[in-house]
């Protein structure tokens, strides 16, 4: 089968309830409205992307539906996933770019160049992978690497709702009246209420927010006055790149990073969906490159499959890809409307923050699913100690430094991960090292 055949349609099976399987859809009235929710999941990190390294969160999320639509394009539509902006470029743009953290920035041409120089490599290493398979792949990063590049993906997150979407303590309470309201929603209801958890979550947690604060003064009021005000239509402000030899070789690496992240998430689809997604494993990589590099090519962030909207499916049980392309179209209309655009940015930051708990968190167990559904043996010190440096390592944010160059949280411990199962090599003879493949998939 061609990379753009269409010899088998994607989601053209019609569902009305249980699991819904990536070929399989719902109703469009309900595809519609999940694939709202999956817009809201994104939202928040595809845009905090872009603001930490000076980047125009209009074109990040345009760039994120185009890039969605061109790998449901490239993979045929067979694989379920989002593509956001990636957050593994933030410290190699800022050192790229000497971005002082506030305002525009005005080094971001020279940050797009590797940007797209990054996009290229992770596409010829998709096409290598598609050529000959994920065996070799696999031999670097079995799952009990990726399970804990996954989970520290997760965790790494987690301290930005914290740390920086909650400005006091009424705040922080609200966070919890958020993921409180979405837990409640995923317990106590059924159907589609239940499906759309995040979705009828957030919209609880908002309206009593505008309750405690417009009603009654106890907060940070929601601000209508940006709706009213923005232009329904607006082109957003697009940027060409420039080619610098010294940021291209500082960004291009990131491709692994983004390698060890597709790689998870797949594996993570491929263990909730018990669909063998490996055939598309390369064209997963091929079409993150080419939205990367188009994404550059506009003035937006590098884009990868997102942990966030993974988080959803697995709440859900809807995989679903015809759900991706209503999400990607509604990311492109939000990108050229500031008015829909306003809409969603007004939703309050703690709301925000706690959806943003809940998702991160199911980042984390999609994590720890990878190494559930693949056996892992943590008997064996060889994957106790790669998962547990590489956890402490994610989580803390750990940095490395050469020169003007940063390597920190989600860097080093993808890279860890990867180099210590090299350093500590084979399993001893009689003991039993889960690796990818040995556990069927079910």
């Amino acid at each position: 089968m061609g990379m753009f055949s269409w010899a088998e349609k994607p989601a053209s099976v019609l569902r009305q309830g249980g699991v819904i399987g990536p070929d399989e859809r719902l109703p469009w009235p309900q595809t519609a409205a999940m694939g709202v929710q999956h817009v809201i999941a994104m939202f928040g990190a595809t845009v905090l992307a872009p603001l930490l390294m000076g980047f125009d969160p209009n074109i990040a999320i345009l760039m994120s539906g185009v890039g969605t639509l061109i790998f449901f394009l490239v993979t045929g539509g067979k694989v379920p996933s989002y593509l956001g902006s990636s957050f593994a470029f933030i410290g190699v743009v800022i050192a790229a770019t000497s971005y002082a953290g506030k305002g525009p920035n005005l080094n971001i041409a020279v940050a797009l160049g590797g940007i797209i120089a990054c996009g290229l490599l992770y596409a010829l290493i998709g096409a290598v992978v598609q050529a000959v398979g994920t065996g070799w792949i696999e031999r670097f990063m079995p799952p009990v690497v990726t399970g804990a590049v996954v989970a520290v993906i997760g965790l790494n997150l987690a301290g930005i709702p914290i740390k920086n979407m909650a400005a006091n303590n009424f705040d922080a309470w609200m966070q919890a009246v958020t993921f409180v309201s979405v837990a409640l929603v995923a317990v106590f209801t059924r159907g589609m209420v239940q499906r759309l958890l995040i979705l009828v979550g957030l919209i609880v947690a908002s309206l009593i927010y505008a309750l405690l604060t417009n009603g009654l003064g106890l907060g940070k009021p929601i601000a209508l006055s940006g709706i009213a005000a923005a232009p329904w239509f607006g082109a957003p402000a697009f940027t060409a790149p420039v080619f610098s030899g010294a940021a291209m070789l500082l960004i291009a690496p990131v491709a692994i990073i983004l390698v060890a992240e597709n790689l998870g998430h797949i594996k993570a689809v491929t263990a909730m969906t018990s669909r063998n997604l490996d055939p598309y494993m390369g064209r997963a990589f091929i079409g993150d490159g080419i939205a990367t590099m188009v994404s550059g090519a506009a003035g937006g962030t590098g884009v990868t499959t997102y942990a966030e909207n993974i988080g959803v499916m697995a709440a859900t049980k809807i995989y679903s890809t015809a759900i991706f392309v209503v999400a990607a179209v509604i990311a492109v209309v939000l990108g050229f409307s500031p008015k829909f655009g306003a809409v969603i940015q007004a939703i309050p930051l703690p709301v925000m923050g706690g959806v943003s708990i809940v998702v991160f968190g199911l980042i984390a167990v999609a994590g720890a699913k990878i190494w559930v559904d693949n056996r892992v043996d943590f008997s064996d010190n060889r994957n106790l100690l790669v998962a547990a440096i590489t956890l402490v390592l994610g989580t803390g944010d750990f940095t490395l430094r050469f020169g003007g160059f940063a390597l920190g949280g989600i860097g080093t411990a993808t890279f860890g991960a990867i180099l210590l199962w090299a350093l500590l090599g084979r399993a001893r003879p009689g003991r039993e090292t889960a690796m990818a493949g040995d556990a069927p998939v079910r």
